[in-house]
């Protein structure tokens, strides 16, 4: 073989490598760690919400509660209703419904990565006892709506915002997706499955409060157009699906700005949280509502589309020393992460610069409120 043909090999090779990871192909999604941390899951039990109760909530022993986050007993009338202070979360609030179902989906995702890599049934099998639990079982299933989430003491026993709570439902709904795809599910499970989320996806488009979320205006409508996007893939339903679409470039035009900010979200007290927040749930509607005569990654409106936003935000997620905003008021150092936005814009967008950046990133969450605000967190399910 000539040292040209054998530099015209070497090339090539190294050509495909570069065009493998610009796309995606090359992606490292850390199998080892996945299992590893499968094989912890393994161990534990269903808890539901009907494990805890609140004496302040409404609702009943099925019904999902939680309080705002940024509410606090008053100094000056500690028995009246709270207060709000932005961007300060308080610590004695009701937040055991919450963290069973960060746990729920922490879990049963990486179960179903794991079953996903690996083909071992045991995976499987686990996070299908959670899903059953929380879904079809009469005795311990969540009531499907979120009447009584994020209530405030002496003001309101729920509010249509509390529905952001359920974005860790959103990698739930995927994982069932998944194991559908991989032939794991029988009829009566899937349908089961099904018909809750298919209930909950239906309450979100029709109740008072949904449609209050819908319209709400910053990242909270974004995210209930998340959430109705994962929850219409996986019910088949066409409808709700394009309502997840249009409502994505409703807010697109409404939200960003011409320099491709968020000023919504560059006035809130976190404004670097927020920004990465509300741009985490564009690409999961960009990811899963897109089809090949609407793409909504290069939807455009007159401010640009939604490149223009990653454009914006790249820069401070590669150099956050370069921030031009205030600080957020708590976990500022504890971002960015290794999240799903920039990983989904690289490969949509062939960018190897953000692919090489979020490769780079941290995958740890210091807090638990930085968990709380990205609840994707197998990235793997969301890989064909």
């Amino acid at each position: 073989m000539t040292k040209k043909i054998m530099f015209l090999l070497l090339f090539s090779a190294l050509f495909a490598c570069k065009a493998a990871i610009q796309s995606g192909d090359a992606i490292d999604y850390n199998t080892a760690a996945i299992i590893k941390e499968a094989n912890i899951y393994l161990t534990k039990r269903p808890i539901t919400v009907t494990a805890f109760t609140c004496e302040r909530s409404a609702g009943s022993i099925h019904d999902f509660y939680s309080e705002g986050d940024y509410w606090w007993p008053n100094p000056a009338d500690l028995e009246g209703p709270y207060i709000r202070k932005d961007g300060q979360t308080n610590p004695n609030n009701f937040v055991a419904h919450r963290q069973a179902m960060r746990n729920l989906s922490r879990w049963v995702a990486a179960l179903t990565a794991a079953y996903k890599v690996t083909g071992e049934t045991k995976y499987a099998d686990k996070a299908l006892e959670h899903l059953k639990a929380w879904f079809i079982h009469p005795s311990t299933k969540m009531s499907a709506h979120l009447l009584y989430a994020q209530a405030i003491k002496g003001r309101v026993t729920g509010r249509g915002i509390g529905i952001i709570d359920t974005i860790h439902l959103i990698e739930v709904a995927k994982s069932i997706s998944v194991l559908q795809s991989l032939n794991y599910l029988n009829a009566a499970d899937l349908n089961g499955l099904k018909n809750w989320f298919n209930e909950y996806a239906t309450w979100l488009n029709t109740h008072e409060y949904g449609l209050k979320e819908k319209d709400h205006g910053n990242n909270h409508s974004t995210w209930w157009a998340a959430q109705v996007a994962v929850f219409a893939e996986l019910t088949n339903r066409a409808d709700l699906m394009e309502v997840s679409r249009q409502q994505f470039k409703k807010l697109l035009s409404a939200q960003m700005d011409e320099q491709g900010g968020f000023p919504d979200e560059l006035k809130r007290t976190k404004p670097y949280n927020y920004t990465l927040f509300n741009l985490e749930g564009y690409a999961v509607i960009a990811q899963i509502a897109s089809t090949a005569e609407d793409n909504l990654w290069t939807f455009t409106t007159e401010k640009g589309n939604l490149a223009t936003a990653f454009n914006f935000m790249f820069p401070f997620i590669k150099n956050k020393s370069t921030w031009a905003y205030p600080p957020d008021i708590q976990h500022f150092n504890e971002l960015p992460i290794q999240s799903a936005s920039l990983l989904f814009a690289g490969k949509n967008y062939n960018n190897s610069a953000y692919l090489s950046t979020w490769g780079n990133l941290s995958t740890q969450r210091q807090s638990k409120e930085i968990d709380r605000n990205f609840p994707l967190r197998q990235l793997i399910l969301w890989e064909d």
